[in-house]
């Protein structure tokens, strides 16, 4: 795969590249942002795999995520893709709203037409995206694990759920835990994949996990000043369902924050310690 470099910043030691690439999934250009630590040569390094929300590209958090310099220190690639397909004839929403679409793929493989086409972010980042920064980037696959934020959190905790030997840990900022019984997620699910709702159990971590779904543990913060908490977001249903699977979830109410990156870059490093302490555990 031909891989074109946007751009490269030294920081923290290491290096920031912005890079884009003809995507066989979506069938459009992707960009994408790696953070590579410092490092000795010839050294594999553990992948941290951060999923956006929406209305967000690989920028944001790239931009405002305040990760460089603990992942600096532990060692850690970060890797954040796009949130959707992007360019010209990728349909977008008909009325032109922000909550689907364009920026808001929702890391679904879609089925219904003209979406079918393009949106086809869960074998991006699940298969595409790993092939290529393991080809072009000294990353270990078999030391990964993936992080997001809102919808890119309901892909963090859906993806690990559905591939947990894949992963050695998943957390999340603010996730769409329930997309099935929100409205975000009934948008984006009917439209994606069509009226039949068991074919949204895959994409639903409160259902999967009601499905049999397992995983280690889980980190999940929120802000109590989140606008989205009780109707978009409904953490309780995850702590619900993690209790009754016997699933360990730290689960933590941060006080006075809301959704925005002041609230995520706040707990980054929190979470890149939560996950470095897994990803360097042998076995898994």
């Amino acid at each position: 795969m031909t891989v074109e470099t946007v751009s490269l910043n030294r920081s923290h030691g290491g290096m920031q590249g912005v890079y884009r690439h003809a995507s066989r999934e979506t069938g459009t250009d992707m960009t994408f942002s790696v953070f590579v630590p410092p490092h000795q040569g010839g050294a594999k390094l553990p992948v941290v795999w951060y999923l956006s929300g929406l209305t967000c590209t690989h920028a944001n958090v790239t931009e405002k995520g305040e990760y460089r310099k603990a992942c600096a220190e532990l060692g850690l690639i970060f890797v954040a893709p796009d949130t959707s397909p992007r360019g010209e004839g990728v349909p977008a929403d008909t009325n032109g709203s922000w909550d689907f679409g364009l920026g808001a793929g929702f890391y679904v493989d879609a089925t219904q037409p003209p979406f079918s086409r393009n949106y086809r972010m869960w074998s991006y980042v699940t298969k595409e995206l790993p092939e290529l920064v393991s080809s072009a980037f000294p990353a270990d696959l078999k030391r990964q694990s993936i992080m997001g934020h809102s919808m890119g959190g309901h892909g963090a905790l859906t993806i690990a759920l559905s591939n947990p030997s894949g992963y050695r840990a998943a957390s999340a900022f603010s996730p769409i835990v329930a997309p099935s019984q929100v409205p975000w997620g009934i948008k984006a699910l009917g439209g994606y994949l069509g009226s039949n709702k068991e074919a949204w159990r895959k994409h639903d971590t409160v259902a999967l996990i009601e499905d049999g779904a397992r995983f280690p543990d889980f980190l999940v913060d929120t802000g109590d000043a989140d606008p989205f908490l009780k109707e978009q977001l409904r953490p309780e249903l995850l702590e619900r369902a993690c209790a009754k699977a016997n699933i360990p979830l730290k689960l933590r109410s941060q006080s006075g924050y809301d959704h925005s990156y002041y609230f995520v870059s706040t707990f980054m490093e929190d979470h890149l310690r939560w996950h470095a302490a897994r990803l360097d555990r042998s076995g898994r």
